[in-house]
């Protein structure tokens, strides 16, 4: 939706910080997590009138909204519009990511209403000249998406700009809003900015004002997620695609997902823009990946057609704990978006030798008995949990939650022959339990009940019953964590003190 509409709001003319078009426009912002309340900050420091509906509010957050002097309307149900928000007649929407297409609110916003509706990307893109750098130009932008292993190569990513010296700062769906960002007055020369597919649907809908035009951009994968906010997952695959557009210096894909190879196929991208394949094989020129165990970038350098630059190997990052395949496609990545901006190999070295990743992503929580005992509670869908089931030759394996749509029967095809056997948790837990039953049907299985409130504790005690030695009791549930913990992590941190209380003899 572009030019003049809703109350005679020039959009066009929204594309700065420093401009005064933003000042009265009467906007609802829809939801009130950490996004939202970014969103509202902004606005009200912009001069804007600022109505916020949401369904639940934090009381910390809804006090200082009202100190920053924007409105408040919580509605359980917001199955339809609220007198208020009716009343208040607002002339732009910025959703939070949070709210799915099919919300009521939103097809009253997009439908009934007319109104146009943002996203908080494309308002930060709108408004990244708050502070410039030396030459006066806005930070640039490095977008990462995929269904999985964003944050790791999003803060990889960061690690290396920062280490070479850049002012940069990870951003967006990793947790700081990239409203906050923008808004630091210290200023950036870089921001990478992790993105949801939540986010990406709402960008490049709105002119040319909000069309972002990242420096380089990556998606690292694509499969089944989400499949409940998007609709299909040809909705899903084409927000990911998003990514893509406008691309200025480097398409980074991975070369063993043809949906990524498309997808920057089919970009529309600036003139100049390279595409730079990642993979765990031999590269090809313009391709960083693994040459008889050192990894190597083949894009970035002039004789990259009969030579390579060494990165590190896979020795070296074995020590460091990050060698398994996923993990080390997530450093290929990040090293190809780090070099478009310049970095040095010999600075990604470096970082490589002490960089370490966040709990809960395949992380070692005890080893006894030739039994190891691994967290990877951030495995929240199928796509994760083969990644993580491909690290390990023999597994007990523990696993299930909220499956959000996706399927599980290829994954579990996939791995029965490593399975030792498995320990089913969570709200659908069934899905797991059939496909186990029809591929490995003599396979020891065990269910914990979905009102056990030691449910990790009866998971543990199962696993232990047998696990033998050289086996990996592999938390991996391969879906979200929400029907029985507060999140992922909340999840990981049970399941590593119940296998710390059993291994202290507290369990019995």
């Amino acid at each position: 939706m572009t030019g003049r509409h809703a109350g005679g709001v020039d959009f066009e003319a929204l594309n700065s910080w420093h401009t005064d078009a933003w000042k009265g426009v009467r906007v609802a912002v829809f939801g009130l997590g950490k996004t939202g309340f970014s969103v509202a900050d902004t606005l009200v420091e912009l001069g804007s009138e600022v109505l916020v509906v949401t369904q639940q509010a934090d009381a910390e957050r809804a006090r200082l909204l009202e100190v920053i002097g924007a409105e408040l309307v919580v509605d359980e149900a917001l199955d339809a519009p609220p007198a208020r928000l009716l009343e208040f007649d607002p002339q732009l929407v910025v959703a939070n990511p949070g709210f799915p297409p099919s919300h009521p609110i939103l097809r009253w916003a997009e439908g009934d209403a007319g109104l146009p509706v943002w996203g908080d990307i494309e308002l930060a893109w709108r408004l990244r000249d708050k502070v410039v750098r030396a030459d006066g130009t806005p930070a640039e932008w490095i977008t990462i998406t995929g269904t999985n292993g964003k944050t790791t190569t999003t803060q990889l990513t960061a690690t290396f700009l920062k280490a070479a010296g850049l002012r940069a700062a990870p951003a967006g769906n990793i947790g700081v809003p990239v409203l906050d960002a923008v808004r630091d007055p210290q200023g950036f020369d870089v921001l990478v900015i992790e993105l949801s597919s939540h986010q990406l649907h709402r960008i490049n809908e709105n002119g040319p004002a909000g069309e972002l035009h990242p420096f380089a951009s990556v998606c690292l994968n694509i499969a089944e997620d989400h499949l409940e906010w998007h609709g299909s997952f040809d909705a899903y695959r084409a927000a990911k695609a998003k990514v893509y557009a406008n691309t200025k210096v480097a398409c980074v894909y991975n070369k063993a997902d043809e949906a990524t190879i498309e997808m920057v196929e089919d970009a529309e991208v600036e003139d100049g823009a390279r595409a730079i394949g990642f993979g765990l094989g031999v590269p090809g020129p313009s391709d960083f990946g693994v040459i008889e165990g050192i990894v190597v970038d083949r894009a970035f350098l002039d004789e990259r057609h009969h030579t390579a630059l060494e990165l590190t190997t896979i020795d070296e990052l074995a020590e460091a704990g990050l060698n398994a395949p996923h993990i080390v496609a997530n450093i290929l990545a990040a090293a190809a978006l780090a070099r478009s901006f310049g970095v040095e190999t010999g600075v990604i070295h470096e970082v490589l030798k002490t960089f370490r990743l966040d709990a809960h992503r395949i992380e070692t929580v005890a080893a006894a008995g030739g039994v190891v005992w691994v967290d990877d509670s951030k495995a929240t869908n199928p796509h994760a949990a083969d990644a993580s089931l491909k690290a390990f030759p023999s597994v007990v394996w523990v696993a299930g939650g909220l499956l959000k749509g996706a399927g599980v029967d290829e994954l579990v095809s996939k791995h029965v022959a490593r399975l030792r056997a498995a320990v089913l948790i969570g709200a659908e837990r069934g899905e797991l339990r059939e496909a186990l039953g029809r591929h490995a049907p003599e396979l020891p299985v065990f269910e914990v009940d979905g009102a056990d409130p030691e449910v990790m504790a009866t998971a543990v005690r199962f696993a232990a019953s047998v696990a033998q030695d050289g086996d990996t009791v592999l938390l991996a549930p391969a879906a979200a964590s929400m029907d029985q913990f507060t999140d992922y992590a909340d999840r990981g941190n049970r399941f590593a003190a119940a296998v710390r209380a059993h291994l202290s003899g507290d369990l019995q």
